[in-house]
């Protein structure tokens, strides 16, 4: 059945291969994102591009109006726009991690508010919130980060039960280590934040091991969670939560059975 699917961030990355897959299955896909010159693609695909800044409210409403006008529903969120802003919690400007709060979660809880009334009217619906394995657990310098994906799982979890009577199902991704400009934005923070100072060092290690990762090829293909979009988008009782990505299963496993001080000398050992 053909789907009316709305995705943020489509720009690059996950988000553009969810449009991009999305399409070829026959549905009618929206990439939502500030750079819209970078969905020609999707566009040439059979797509439409809307440029919506996740945080201004206004581009939000526009957005979904102009949605609902040309299709008269919405049958599919994906809930994907986000960045990992990384830093020691001492060194980073609070209004820099607020401005973290309002892309991965009050720009997120904008866009589903207000796609909510036609899902409970039409009695369906599928909201999908791409969290992440850094939803579950912790790594060094990433406070505020992960703050967000904690924040954004249980937000999920109390909008999932809130929505279930209605017939829309929430779902949440967590993918691991996967291969996208992620990374590089992260790196880019942090070495911008921390060049000096007493953490210097410890930053550097991290920056060192990421790039390692990058070059050995240890990190997935975004293939791998857009096959997890693919099951939910398509079952007809989607799971609450899809895992998929390197070290994913293994680190939320070990952070879920390991006490603290256990999963902080192995987490620390990586980055040695």
């Amino acid at each position: 059945m053909k789907k009316v699917i709305l995705i943020t961030g489509a720009s690059s990355g996950m988000g553009k291969d969810f449009a991009l897959n999305l399409l070829k299955k026959g549905h009618v896909v929206y990439g939502l994102a500030r750079r819209v010159e970078k969905m020609d693609d999707i566009v040439k695909a059979g797509g439409k591009a809307i440029a919506m800044d996740i945080t201004n409210e206004s581009q939000i409403e526009s957005a979904v109006n102009q949605v609902l006008s040309e299709q008269e529903k919405i049958d599919v969120l994906i809930n994907n726009a986000g960045y990992a802003l990384y830093g020691p919690v001492e060194e980073v400007p609070i209004d820099t991690a607020r401005r973290q709060f309002e892309v991965n979660i009050f720009g997120l809880a904008s866009i589903t508010q207000k796609i909510i009334p036609g899902m409970r009217e039409q009695k369906s619906g599928t909201i999908i919130n791409i969290s992440s394995m850094g939803g579950k657990m912790y790594t060094p310098f990433g406070a505020w980060y992960h703050a967000t994906k904690h924040a954004l799982e249980g937000w999920s979890d109390c909008l999932r039960v809130e929505l279930k009577s209605f017939g829309i199902d929430v779902v949440i991704i967590e993918p691991g280590g996967i291969e996208t400009e992620f990374g590089n934005v992260f790196m880019k923070n942090l070495q911008g934040d921390s060049k000096n100072g007493p953490y210097a060092n410890s930053v550097q290690k991290i920056i060192k091991s990421t790039g390692e990762m990058y070059e050995k090829g240890q990190l997935s293909s975004p293939s791998v969670i857009t096959n997890l979009i693919d099951k939910a988008v398509h079952s007809k009782k989607p799971k609450t939560r899809y895992v998929a990505g390197s070290f994913a299963k293994p680190l939320m496993f070990m952070r879920k059975y390991l006490g603290d001080r256990t999963f902080d000398k192995i987490l620390m050992r990586q980055f040695q």
